[in-house]
């Protein structure tokens, strides 16, 4: 191709971006792609998750703080990002769950929502889309809103009469979800960390299997980026309040997470160009 390779990040938060497929888009930013990372809501309702952070100063200006922590994981990652300006819904927690806040991004209708992300698709362009499966990846509301508007936004994007205010038709050629973790990612990291003697804490994790589908076995697409997960790591810290620094994700040995696993893998999920599976590229038939 004689233009340059896009691809389009939908996330829900600030933050999301630097723990679902970080090391993918940095990558793909030092081979010369151009990369947008869309961030449907603010984070206003996050929690604070660094207890070095949980102060009344930090929730009294949480807007702020998680925005400005966006723009320096931003230019960590070497993205390019876009707000879509919803509000976060926060996460229901309580038997029953309490309704969701009105306003909220995930109590939005579907086909509007879709709009604004529709429009960036016909500025930016994409090649590629990334975003959540149909449970989020994990079940907060806006996990499952942004699959549901980033899948209606690239159905519409092409589609002339479709959303006709919002900018000249172009029709994304590929659409993936992100598969964070599957059960084999977690046997692997925890066998390597018992291996060389570290305690692993992912025996829970391994039981909860017991009880739900792996998706394992829907991965289609493994993209090998363990060169960047330092970036990833350094993007991650710069959410200081949600991210611990002192947690034990960043007392993992690098080296044993590039050797246990040293891909981010997705599913692929709509394709207009021809490809072959498994793919290790998201750009494949594309290029």
């Amino acid at each position: 191709m004689a233009e340059r390779l896009r691809l389009m990040a939908v996330h829900a938060h600030p933050d999301d971006e630097s723990s679902k497929g970080a090391a993918t888009t940095a990558k793909y930013v030092a081979e010369g792609v151009d990369v947008l990372v869309v961030t449907c809501t603010g984070g206003e309702r996050g929690s604070v998750l660094n207890p070095k952070m949980d102060r009344p100063d930090v929730w009294a200006n949480i807007a702020d703080i998680r925005r400005a922590e966006m723009d320096a994981a931003r230019a960590i990652l070497g993205v390019e990002q876009a707000w879509l300006g919803f509000v976060d819904s926060g996460l229901p927690e309580g038997d029953p769950l309490p309704p969701l806040p009105e306003g909220c991004f995930a109590l939005q209708d579907v086909a509007e929502a879709a709009g604004p992300l529709v429009r960036l698709m016909r500025e930016f362009r994409p090649h590629v889309v990334t975003t959540y499966d149909e449970d989020g990846g994990y079940p907060h509301p806006d996990h499952i809103m942004t699959h549901k508007i980033s899948v209606a936004a690239f159905d519409a994007a092409g589609v002339p009469g479709r959303y006709p205010d919002l900018g000249e038709v172009w029709q994304p050629l590929k659409l993936y979800y992100d598969i964070g973790f599957s059960k084999g990612k977690i046997l692997a990291l925890h066998e390597a960390l018992l291996a060389a003697g570290i305690e692993s804490p992912y025996e829970e994790w391994i039981k909860r299997w017991e009880d739900r589908p792996d998706k394992g076995p829907r991965i289609t697409t493994r993209v090998e980026c363990a060169e960047y997960f330092p970036v990833r790591d350094d993007a991650l810290r710069a959410h200081a309040t949600q991210i611990d620094p002192d947690g034990f994700w960043f007392q993992l040995p690098m080296e044993l997470q590039r050797a246990a696993w040293p891909t981010e893998d997705f599913q692929l999920v709509r394709s207009l160009v021809g490809s072959s599976l498994p793919e290790s590229d998201l750009f494949a038939g594309v290029r």
